[in-house]
């Protein structure tokens, strides 16, 4: 009866333990990864870092004053490759940061290239390298799936001109900084999760004090529920046209003010006479393409040369260009790569062939395109983001519907500032939770007529 009790009393902790740690690594793996992910692999990882840096190839032989000390001071025959010299282990609720000082004969890429094996080597999720300044690089491992179940950190990047759009595969915060990559390229085929990105990008746009200026050719089906917090809105290729040359119009005003101040930016006017920055949201840009008869053409040809204009020149003036598609290339028309080289971000979600992911990350990042192409239908909003520089990322947004987004609008709607250059095209009358045209008067169905005494 003695042994019977005791093993109720040590048995049931365990098994009590045992089931609460395989629920966590379940249903909520930032706990379990806390409790027995993190101690587990830096363990792993202070135990076996020299071993497994030298069979990664990341050594190089010691210096000679290096070999001198080891064989007259140390007294020691043998001397041992060296391998990175750790600076600092940091622990998080998704991994593990590592600050390396890469010795003298490795680069950077030398280690991005071993990071499969790394990864394998220590058990975790992910091995992401970045490069922090010259001779150091930090490894972010994440010790599960965090695109799987998006949570944004709590600690988000911020500024005058950052929004934080979707979570990285490293755990931290990927974010549209207009700024520094001041017009992007979106692709990806129905149900990638496109939308989903537009929605976060315009909830997170509508809090800061910008103009919002909506493109949506598909008779804004997705722009009309946003109407509260946009500027102007064009729903047609002939209101695209005419709101296109109106922006070139407030470009060239905001030029003539940078002139008269002696100045080459619109952040380095006064703040009492500094406009405020505007984004231009094009839905379906292959919409601005299509043409059906020689008037089109004239008309798509004049589109596209204002926003490769707007491209070129207005940054500086603080119009910025977020293009969105479906499928973006030369086989659209005269002047699509031309606008897609002046686009310096690129997002691509899931796309139906090769041809379409080359066209969004081909020509910045070789590398990624088989990553685009594996991205698998039922992950709608993982994509994969970079930009000129050649970096790239996986990415995934979080689930926000189109009411929650215009509801943020709608909130935000005293945000909204006038544009003299695009007045005509400002939406009004629209119900902004449900994008319904609101009649401020019903209309009779019958005629009245007039009675005579």
């Amino acid at each position: 009866m003695t042994d019977v009790s005791a093993l109720w009393e040590v048995g049931l902790p365990l098994a009590g333990t045992a089931g609460g740690l395989g629920y966590a690594r379940a249903r909520a793996p930032r706990v379990f990864w806390s409790l027995v992910g993190l101690p587990v692999t830096r363990v792993r990882f202070a135990m076996t870092y020299h071993a497994t840096m030298d069979v990664c190839g990341l050594t190089v032989q010691p210096s000679r004053l290096r070999a001198f000390v080891v064989r007259n001071v140390v007294r020691r025959s043998d001397v041992q490759p060296v391998p990175p010299r750790v600076r600092r282990v940091r622990g998080t609720s998704t991994g593990l940061r590592v600050t390396l000082r890469l010795p003298a004969g490795l680069e950077p890429a030398d280690v991005m290239a071993a990071s499969e094996r790394l990864r394998h080597a220590w058990g975790v999720h992910s091995v992401n390298v970045v490069e922090t300044k010259p001779g150091f690089v930090e490894l972010r491992m994440t010790g599960y799936d965090v695109l799987k179940r998006v949570r944004m950190p709590r600690r988000r990047p911020s500024g005058l001109m950052v929004v934080p759009v979707a979570l990285r595969e490293d755990g931290s915060a990927f974010v549209r900084d207009y700024l520094k990559v001041p017009h992007a390229l979106t692709l990806g085929a129905n149900q990638s999760g496109k939308s989903m990105y537009q929605r976060n990008l315009i909830a997170g746009l509508a809090r800061l004090p910008v103009a919002l200026v909506g493109i949506d050719c598909k008779r804004g089906v997705e722009h009309r529920s946003y109407a509260a917090r946009l500027s102007a809105l064009a729903i047609t290729p002939e209101e695209a046209d005419g709101l296109l040359d109106g922006l070139v119009g407030e470009m060239e005003e905001r030029f003539d003010l940078l002139s008269r101040y002696g100045v080459a930016d619109i952040w380095d006017l006064p703040e009492h006479v500094r406009p405020a920055p505007v984004v231009v949201l094009v839905d379906e840009v292959a919409e601005l393409f299509l043409v059906v008869t020689r008037k089109d053409e004239e008309r798509r040809d004049r589109m596209v040369t204002q926003l490769i204009r707007l491209g070129q020149m207005a940054r500086a003036a603080g119009i910025f260009l977020e293009v969105c598609g479906q499928r973006f290339g030369s086989d659209l028309g005269k002047g699509a790569t031309a606008l897609r080289a002046q686009l310096t971000g690129r997002t691509v979600h899931r796309v139906n062939d090769k041809q379409t992911a080359e066209m969004g990350v081909g020509d910045i990042a070789p590398d990624a395109v088989a990553t685009v192409l594996a991205i698998p239908p039922d992950r709608p909003g993982v994509a994969v983001a970079g930009d000129t520089s050649g970096g790239w990322s996986r990415i995934r947004t979080p689930e926000l519907t189109a009411r929650e987004a215009a509801a943020i609008c709608a909130k935000y709607a005293h945000l909204a500032p006038d544009l003299p250059a695009v007045e005509a095209y400002r939406p009004g009358g629209l119900d902004a939770l449900d994008g319904i045209p609101v009649d401020p008067e019903p209309v009779p169905l019958v005629k009245p007529t007039p009675t005579t005494a």
